[in-house]
């Protein structure tokens, strides 16, 4: 009598209702940037929950949250290069799950740590190491695009078998071994110092070939001036110089004036007038 007084009450009954949907919640809450994986006594659904609110069974349905949004990873990478060399890549991963195959991903894989941990990391290990190990030192440096291009396309094709995207990877940072650091630093102020020897060089077979055609144009100068200056032409500059008074010149027997012709002279005389 007193049960079925207690539930004719329908203060009662909401009280009721209440501590069921807080003690079993027959609902889930899918966020923006989520997927539901749908349980049925810890059995893989086929279903997968999209954003939104979503009816379950409590006791029988469980629902597992994964993110598909874009996802960065960062991994320091050892390998060895073709000339064995030691190399260090930190290497940044962008990457998401396939939002329509979320329930296989976490049946096979797991949570996104365990995706992170057993799938991620050690791809991006193996593929680093078997591309680095068909460059040089010297190639990594000159090829970075090209490796980068390489590693993208080998990861994106091993990481698509477990349902996994690639956005975008980077190669943030390439290190070499502190020998071969200092190696290269030698190396490179050697060639600097070859190519300046090798500019001095040019410069002074430039200069030298200056000097020999400003001598030869000298030359060329002179042998013309000579072949134009006949004894008329000098005789009429001299006369042209010629201030009017008769030059001596002193011998050691006689004082004898400078021989000039009287024609010479009266031409010179009209072209003052």
């Amino acid at each position: 009598m007193r049960k079925s007084q207690f539930l004719k009450k329908p203060v009662n009954i909401v009280f009721l209702s209440l501590i069921f949907l807080i003690l079993f919640n027959p609902f889930t809450i899918i966020s923006a940037g989520e997927r539901g994986v749908l349980m049925r006594f810890g059995e893989v659904q086929k279903q997968i929950l999209e954003e939104g609110i979503h009816f379950i069974i409590p006791l029988v349905n469980t629902v597992q949250k994964l993110s598909v949004r874009i996802q960065k990873q960062d991994l320091r990478a050892e390998a060895s290069t073709k000339d064995l060399q030691d190399v260090f890549n930190e290497i940044a991963l962008n990457w998401h799950l396939n939002p329509d195959q979320v329930n296989h991903i976490y049946q096979q894989i797991g949570t996104e740590n365990e995706i992170i941990d057993n799938i991620i990391n050690p791809s991006i290990e193996e593929i680093v190491k078997a591309v680095l190990a068909r460059y040089t030192a010297e190639e990594i440096i000159i090829k970075r695009e090209e490796l980068k291009s390489e590693i993208d396309t080998l990861l994106t094709e091993k990481l698509a078998k477990y349902n996994l995207e690639i956005d975008d990877i980077s190669l943030v940072h390439i290190e070499f071994s502190p020998l071969f650091s200092q190696a290269v630093e030698a190396k490179q102020i050697a060639e600097q110092d070859a190519k300046k020897a090798g500019f001095q060089v040019i410069k002074a077979q430039k200069d030298a070939q200056v000097r020999v055609n400003l001598a030869k144009g000298e030359a060329e100068a002179h042998s013309i001036l000579q072949e134009s200056l006949t004894p008329e032409i000098l005789q009429y500059q001299s006369i042209k110089q010629w201030n009017g008074n008769l030059p001596l010149i002193m011998g050691k027997d006689d004082v004898r004036f400078l021989n000039l012709d009287l024609e010479d002279l009266q031409k010179l005389n009209k072209q003052k007038k």
